[in-house]
């Protein structure tokens, strides 16, 4: 236990370092969008790259990949009948509540806690992959064809085949197959990566922090405040249940492994699903309050799983 509270020191700190550096405006106004697009195209591929060339692929391709897709397709699936049938929304508002309501932010927070509190990055891989693979080319592909207009609508092909240009996607794609061929690349080139990879996780947090500055949510008038609600307590709190079911009475996983599963599934909503919203224009509002909502509830979340699975 005394790991865990260390580790989401640690985290809290430098978070907590990134929240005055943007109140302060020492970075300047553009920083959090410089730091995020540095995480995103140069630290995290070359963390991912390193870590599975020399990661067992077992860990990869495990019941952890099953667990964490099954229980986020399942939530996303639960909030999309809710939001069709009791609140009457439209399609897109549909995908982007399913996302915000499943869609876990693995980079920002799940990398940090799978190192600090984990102790382990290898667990946030399975489901970095599914939601980049799978997840969000099927999102984007419903939301192309439900969302745009037909002038502005895209091919399906260029919409599925858009996500797998994600830089992410190509440093794990990259690693697996390094892993795969049974390949040592030479010391000079795995420095470099190494080096890379460790900036990932501070830089994400200070980008984190950043973020939080000014921001209103939940505001009466503008926020869709029962789809938020639906979204943050399906991710909160049925997203982790239903993990702990699945590790717990479907692949019987006991200690350290079952804890790792219910705290990845506790992680707040990802921030992509707020780029997917800008980009096709529904449900900003609903993406960017869910969250932020779900990153503030998962705190105490994760503290209360710490205490009774860690």
């Amino acid at each position: 236990m005394s790991g865990v509270i260390s580790g989401f020191t640690v985290i809290f700190i430098v978070v907590a370092l990134g929240y005055v550096l943007g109140r302060t405006g020492s970075l300047g106004e553009h920083a959090a969008a410089v730091l995020a697009r540095t995480v995103f195209f140069v630290c995290t591929p070359a963390l991912l790259i390193h870590s599975l060339a020399t990661s067992d692929l077992s860990a990869i391709f495990s019941s952890t990949l099953v667990v964490a897709s099954a229980s986020a397709v399942a939530v996303g699936a639960v909030y999309a009948l809710i939001a069709w049938f009791w609140l009457r929304r439209a399609v897109p508002e549909i995908v982007i509540g399913a996302l915000s309501s499943s869609y876990v932010n693995s980079v920002n927070l799940g990398l940090p806690i799978a190192i600090f509190v984990l102790d382990d990055a290898s667990f946030i891989a399975p489901l970095l992959l599914f939601q980049i693979v799978f997840y969000s080319p099927v999102a984007l592909a419903t939301l192309d064809l439900t969302a745009l207009s037909a002038e502005r609508r895209t091919s399906t092909l260029r919409t599925v085949t858009t996500p797998l240009k994600n830089p992410i996607l190509v440093g794990g794609v990259i690693g697996l197959i390094v892993s795969v061929a049974g390949w040592h690349p030479p010391q000079a080139v795995m420095e470099p990566l190494d080096m890379l990879g460790q900036a990932s996780v501070p830089l994400a947090l200070l980008t984190f922090g950043l973020t939080l500055t000014g921001v209103t949510v939940f505001k009466k008038g503008q926020s869709p405040r029962r789809d938020v609600a639906l979204a943050a307590a399906m991710k909160v709190v049925a997203m982790p249940l239903v993990a702990y079911a699945l590790a717990r009475w479907g692949f019987g996983m006991t200690g350290h492994r079952l804890f790792a599963q219910v705290v990845i599934a506790a992680l707040p909503t990802a921030q992509n699903v707020l780029v997917y919203a800008t980009r096709y224009r529904r449900g900003e509002v609903l993406a960017r309050d869910s969250a932020l909502i779900t990153t503030l509830l998962s705190i105490p979340v994760i503290a209360l799983i710490a205490a009774t699975l860690a």
